[in-house]
Formats: structure tokens, sequence, C-alpha cells
């Protein structure tokens, strides 16, 4: 344990510690911890910040594509309603086979489960790397770390690194290619939710780069203490959510915690930071978590959409079409590579930057 001479906790040093063993939290719980790691306990205002929901239900939207092309604007109106209320919905029938879903979370476990000496060559905390895993440490001092290890893999203008791990290449290969599809039926529908050209979001290349994240959530000794992943909103575009059915996701809902319950079958979509910014609010970003769990693992696969390379040199502002004298801009203009460093410096704890970049 991290304790200095004169006998205090030595955050520092724990961190240091944990992150040189290379082997994440499955490495904690392979050793078989039965009490949590100081690191990993969090203060009682982050668990409890609002209030959860208890004995109402209250689910998300459900946005069914079955027969897209034949109920289409009816589709489009539900998606305008959910990302203007909810920010989250969840989706049905959107043509990736049951057995590509399996194949991917059974894919990402199979790499997570591999001995920590095949795993450590990736083991990484560079932001530029491609292909890394890392565990949701802390950037700022004496915060907490999270219940977690991921597997990132980012692919840039669509592009495959060269490194992605032999464990599950395949099925993240084909699994991206349904997310490729899924993203241009996305980016139309949500171009005539905001009452554009349906190509507008896509001529713009606002989610033409994809970071696929596997995320393995091991069992927690103590889960009332810690998180799996704390409250954050997502900074990129949109974000496609596949869960397995152990559960634990939870969505900030009229200032309460909504637990989202899997569904076998369906993805959860939500709408990041950036699009409410060039949505000029009418689409919202909203603050979600996943709570530590005693049973698991939790095995979850997130894609993020965010810029090509190419729109990513340009700057970003609420749409010009969506703006008028009654509806002025909200968010100043911006470049992407200014908008990551903010997230660099500031750290994934301090929440949305949507208030950085409003006019004020």
């Amino acid at each position: 344990m991290a304790v200095s001479c004169n006998g205090h906790y030595d955050w520092a040093k724990a961190l240091k510690e944990f992150d040189e063993t290379k082997a994440g939290v499955k490495g904690l719980v392979d050793a078989g911890v039965t009490k949590l790691p100081r690191l990993f306990v969090h203060p009682p205002e982050t668990l409890h910040s609002r209030p959860k929901l208890d004995g109402v239900h209250l689910d998300l939207p459900t946005i069914d594509f079955q027969g897209l092309e034949a109920r289409r604007s009816e589709v489009v109106e539900e998606i305008r309603k959910a990302s203007q209320e909810w920010g989250f919905f969840r989706i049905v029938n959107h043509g990736i086979p049951l057995e590509k879903m399996d194949a991917m979370l059974a894919a990402v476990k199979r790499f997570h489960e591999q001995p920590t000496e095949v795993k450590m060559r990736w083991y990484s905390a560079d932001a530029r790397k491609f292909v890394k895993l890392s565990s949701n440490l802390p950037s700022r001092e004496n915060d907490s770390a999270s219940w977690r290890d991921i597997l990132s893999c980012v692919f840039n203008d669509d592009q495959l690194p060269e490194d992605l791990p032999l464990a599950c290449r395949n099925e993240m290969v084909e699994y991206l290619k349904y997310m490729i599809e899924l993203r241009e039926i996305m980016a139309e529908l949500l171009s005539e939710a905001l009452g554009l050209p349906s190509d507008y979001l896509s001529n713009i290349e606002c989610m033409k780069s994809e970071a696929l994240a596997g995320l393995y959530y091991p069992k927690c000794p103590e889960p009332e203490k810690t998180l799996g992943t704390p409250k954050h909103s997502d900074t990129t575009f949109l974000t496609l959510l596949m869960q397995d059915s152990t559960g634990g996701l939870q969505i900030l809902h009229e200032d309460h915690w909504i637990d989202v319950p899997p569904v076998r079958g369906a993805l959860i979509a939500n709408i990041g930071d950036l699009m409410q910014i060039i949505s000029n609010d009418k689409f919202i970003s909203v603050e979600h978590r996943v709570v530590a769990q005693p049973v698991g693992p939790r095995i979850s696969v997130a894609c993020f959409f965010s810029p090509s390379v190419r729109a990513a040199a340009k700057p970003f502002a609420p749409i010009k079409e969506l703006l008028s004298d009654e509806n002025p801009a909200v968010y100043r203009e911006f470049m992407f590579r200014e908008y990551t460093q903010h997230y660099k410096t500031k750290g994934d704890h301090v929440g949305s930057a949507l208030l950085h970049y409003k006019i004020r």
C-alpha cells in the first residue's frame, strides 16, 4: 500500500505502482483483492451527486428501424424528440446480425482475459497511440481511479490501424463495417431531424472517423465505494453503444439517475458535446455513468464518431442554417485541435466543456 514515511496516503505513489504493473483492474481481481484499493475509492459526493429515481418506471425512447424507408418521417420525428429531450435513445432492428454483436462482445472479453504478459505490449497512457490498453486513471491529483480496463482503437477516416490485437482483430474489423453503415444512416436521419438536407452532416464529415472502445468491468469487491465510469458527457458527435446483459449504465435525466437496462440485440445511441454545439442546443449531450457491480465482468463496446482529418482542420461552430435573429449562436467558433487540447488539459473528470465554448 502506498503510505509515506509520515503515515499519510501517497496518492502519486499508489497511482505509479498500479500503472507500472500494466495489469489493469483485471490484474487486481486476478490477484484476489477482497478490499477496494484506496486509489479506486470515490468520495460520497461523487457517488451520490444526484438522487437515483427508484420506484418509477422510466425508460429510454426506443426507435425501431424496421421498414425505415416506409416510416422515414415518423422515425426522423422520433429521433428529433429523443435527441431534444433525452440525448439518448435505444435502436432496434438496426441491421447488425445478433451473431456479429455476440462475436464482438466475446472478442473483447477474450482480449482482456489474456495473460498480462500478452496484453502489456498494448498498455499505454499515450493518447497519440491508435491502439492501446489502459485503465481509467485520474489525471488530476487526488482524483479517484475507476473500476474498468479499456482497449481503444482509433480509425481516422475509416482507416484500419496496423496494430489491432489478434485476439479481436477479425471481429473488430467486421463490426466496424456495420458501424460505418449505420453511421451513414444516422447522419442522414440526424440531418433531417435538424431540418437540414439529408446529406448535410455527411458532407461536413463530422463523423468520418471512429474510435472503438472495448470496455471490461471486472466484478468489484466493494462496488458501493467506486464507479465503473464516472459521470461525464461524450466529447464527440455521436456514440453507438453495445452492452452485454450485466447492466450498470445510468443516464442523468431531469436531475435523477435513470437505469438503462440492457436489451438483447439493441444499441444505445447518444448525442455528444460537439453535436450539441453545432446544433446550437437543439440536441442535448447528457451526462451518464456506469456503476460498479459485485458480478462480472461487464463487457461493452462503444463506437465514438468524430471528424475526418480534413474536417478537423476546419473551425467548428453552430450550423449557420439553424441560426436567426431569434435564435443566435450560443457557442463561439473554435478549432478541433483546441477542443481536444482542452479535454487533455482539464481531464475527463471535469465533465462537459460546453460551458467553456458558450458565448457569455
